[in-house]
């Protein structure tokens, strides 16, 4: 396998898609790589994150919104209309 076939393959090898005998050998390659194996855990870490930062984008910003500064904002809004 190329390191552009795992550019290729990377999706499929993390949702754990890839046929085992090609997972093999996207796992020999990572093994024999560091420029892929730094480029997949970049990977890995990103996905990470952005799940994370959707799990904190799904809370309302209300309800993390102290009630005196939503008060405030609705007031200022107010009078400034």
């Amino acid at each position: 396998m190329t390191c552009r076939e795992i550019a290729d393959f990377l999706m499929q090898y993390l949702d754990g898609e890839l046929p085992r005998r090609q997972r093999a050998t996207f796992e020999l390659h990572l093994a024999n790589c560091p420029a892929c194996r730094v480029y997949v855990e970049s990977y890995e870490r990103t996905v990470t994150l952005a799940r994370s930062s959707k799990s904190a984008a799904d809370v309302s910003i209300t309800e993390s919104m102290p009630d005196e500064l939503v008060r405030l904002i609705l007031e200022s809004r107010s009078r400034n209309s």
